[in-house]
């Protein structure tokens, strides 16, 4: 049976979903005059998505199953606050076919396509057939009914390796493996069909044949229930990591405007050919000839949405809602004009160095860059609150235009070395870096290999800070336990006494000594680290910026340094030159189980544990698979660090894991 979709005016949007799409979705929502409904877990009692919208409502409890996933519950919200419309955002229900018809079953609008085409785009099998029947180009690859690992072998052998493993239910990187030769394809098989069944309840896959350095570029479109469809440009999302986008940017600098009617014209036909309402996004593979191949229609509002908005001047929630309501676009594809350059990064709570770990923790200090450096911030943090073990780990993207992209990278680049997020890592660093790299700088080159091309081995090695950032560490550290003067910020010599103040830093293995002594109006620092001869600073003028001691500042040897400051337990959390530092206080530093090279195997986030691949007594070789662990939508390998033999398992594969938690243990062989 068919559900009718329900396109008519409304009143009152409410927006299920949580975090900064939420929040960009209720700022649109209440400009245009409508009331407002928000949902959210037990987690996000204090998530600043809940005081965003005129009302909320509790949907159940932190697990995305008992909230964002739970469609009785967001129905019965809609029913209590009178909500006539529903946005589903991005992520958890966003693409649900059934979430659709429910929606428009219980007499709603879905801002959002039919559960119909939601169901014939959202299986990337079924979708290839599709828009191959529309004259799509699409990569040459397998999407059969059956789903045997026998099945893909043979079909592996006929399209050549390397190829690509996809769930055929979901995107966002999950479920997909790169598979080199016939050896790896049935274990490359087992764990993307296990991610893509907890990602996407379904775990039927596909293979492709993999395209060699190709650009990500997706056709960004919009279609009315008059049966006007359009494009809005192209956005490149070449630059990622484990298959997830990091940094896109619009128009792609490798598009011109011949290849981009000519994509711009296939996403339109093909949109057309399934009926499709609402906005959607084709996303194509690029290779270096400029041949395009389609991968998967997201049948939803893109993350990456804003570059769009940016370069168009349209905002595409408004014209969701006006879709919606049954309007009829406003403008001819002949009206749209792409206005300059803008480019989009994605902050994620992610350990970087441990291959891009995702993190959970407090907020200790959130800064976001300031007005003046003209860029866009959505994000939905808030310092005192934290980021939740339940959800996706991205908090916050950031945006700018310029007239050329000269000019939007250079805006974003100051803009992140700016952006202030202390109490558990991020990827901030990292992108500046990508930022400034040169090969991004001039763009032509990049491709979905960027990362592994340009940082390749030094993504594993932690960013080793200066001595005027320990002796800035340092200093805060001493003057946070230091009295202030009543009405002063000043940070007095005096306060310290006669005696200098010695205190020990730590990240990792490397360690710093650092003294510091009052000599009459300034400071002496003398920073000794391991295997090098000491330094000698002097700061002037220290003080704090606001009674919280939350940021400092210093004169340093005739230059002033400035510093957010968070101290935790046995931790200093500082910002310093464009980077989140995190020192520990080596004094208060608590052993830990895993340092220097034993086989002690914690967890290093917690999670669920999906397969145990060892027993005690079983003899293992360095980097040998032993548990895998699936947190955040991802599931994460860990390996053996040496070659011995597993003589403790304190998991078992289905139960829970706290960060830090002791997994198993490996005694060295003799």
């Amino acid at each position: 049976m068919t559900t009718r979709k329900q396109i008519r005016p409304f009143h009152t949007v409410l927006v299920a979903n949580r975090g900064e799409i939420a929040i960009r979705i209720l700022r649109t929502v209440r400009r245009m005059g409508y009331g407002s409904v928000a949902v959210y877990s037990e987690a996000d009692r204090s998530s600043p998505h809940v005081r965003a919208a005129d009302r909320a409502v509790l949907i159940g409890g932190a697990a995305p199953r008992d909230s964002y996933l739970n469609i009785p519950a967001i129905l019965e919200a809609a029913r209590r606050t009178g909500a006539d419309a529903v946005h589903p955002g991005y992520g958890f229900l966003a693409e649900n076919e059934d979430f659709a018809d429910a929606v428009d079953a219980a007499g709603l609008v879905f801002i959002g396509p039919s559960g119909a085409a939601i169901r014939a785009m959202g299986n990337k099998a079924q979708a290839k057939r599709l828009v191959m029947a529309a004259e799509m180009p699409c990569i040459p690859g397998y999407q059969g009914e059956d789903q045997r690992d026998a099945a893909f072998v043979h079909a592996a052998a006929d399209i050549g390796f390397p190829v690509m493993v996809k769930a055929a239910a979901g995107g966002g990187g999950r479920g997909m493996r790169l598979v080199e030769d016939a050896a790896a394809l049935p274990q490359a098989l087992a764990s993307a069909r296990s991610e893509a069944e907890v990602a996407f309840g379904s775990g039927e896959l596909i293979l492709e044949r993999a395209v060699v350095a190709p650009r990500h570029v997706e056709i960004q479109i919009l279609a009315d229930s008059h049966g006007h469809v359009i494009h809005l440009g192209e956005r490149d999302c070449s630059v990622q990591r484990r298959h997830q986008k990091v940094i896109e940017e619009a128009p792609s600098p490798a598009v011109d405007a011949a290849l981009r009617a000519r994509m711009g014209e296939a996403a339109v036909k093909s949109a057309r050919a399934i009926g499709y309402i609402g906005a959607g996004t084709m996303e194509f593979l690029l290779d270096r000839d400029g041949r395009f191949y389609f991968m998967e229609m997201n049948t939803r509002l893109q993350v990456e949405h804003a570059v769009t908005e940016a370069i168009t001047g349209l905002d595409l929630v408004e014209w969701q809602l006006r879709i919606a309501a049954g309007e009829p676009l406003a403008i001819q594809q002949t009206e749209v004009r792409l206005d300059g350059h803008a480019i989009e990064v994605r902050l994620t709570a992610e350990d970087v160095p441990a291959g891009f770990l995702p993190q959970t923790g407090p907020v200790l200090r959130w800064r976001p860059p300031a007005d003046g450096h003209d860029v866009r911030v959505d994000h939905a943090l808030a310092e005192g609150g934290a980021v939740s073990p339940h959800y996706d780990s991205m908090v916050a993207k950031l945006v700018a235009h310029g007239a050329t992209r000269e000019e939007a990278l250079r805006k974003l680049l100051r803009a992140t070395e700016h952006c202030v997020l202390l109490g558990l890592p991020s990827n901030q660093g990292f992108i500046a870096d990508c930022l400034a790299d040169p090969v991004f700088a001039d763009g032509l080159q990049v491709n979905t290999g960027f990362v592994p091309q340009r940082f390749g081995a030094a993504l594993a090695k932690r960013a080793v800070p200066t001595s005027r950032t320990v002796a800035l560490a340092a200093f805060a550290a001493l003057a946070e336990a230091m009295p202030g003067a009543a009405g002063s910020l000043s940070i007095a010599t005096h306060a310290l006494g006669q005696q200098p103040a010695r205190i020990a830093l730590a990240q990792g293995s490397v360690r710093w000594d650092v003294r510091l002594a009052g000599q009459g109006t300034h400071w002496v620092a003398e920073v000794q680290g391991r295997d090098a001869a000491p330094e000698r600073l002097v700061l002037r003028d220290a003080r704090w910026h606001d009674d919280g001691r939350s940021a400092i500042s210093a004169e340093c040897d005739g230059m002033v340094e400035s510093a957010v400051v968070a101290a935790q337990d046995d931790a200093l959390h500082l910002f310093h030159a464009g980077r989140a530092w995190r020192f520990e206080r080596t004094s208060e530093r608590k052993s830990r189980v895993a340092e220097g090279g034993t086989g002690a195997i914690t967890a290093p986030l917690t999670g669920r544990i999906v397969e145990v691949a060892v027993r005690a007594g079983d003899a293992v070789e360095a980097g040998q698979r032993l548990v895998v662990l699936e947190a955040m939508k991802m599931e994460h390998q860990l390996t053996a660090p040496l070659a011995g033999v597993v003589a403790e398992v304190c998991v078992q594969a289905g139960g829970q894991s706290a960060k830090g938690a002791l997994l198993l243990r490996i005694e060295a062989r003799a």
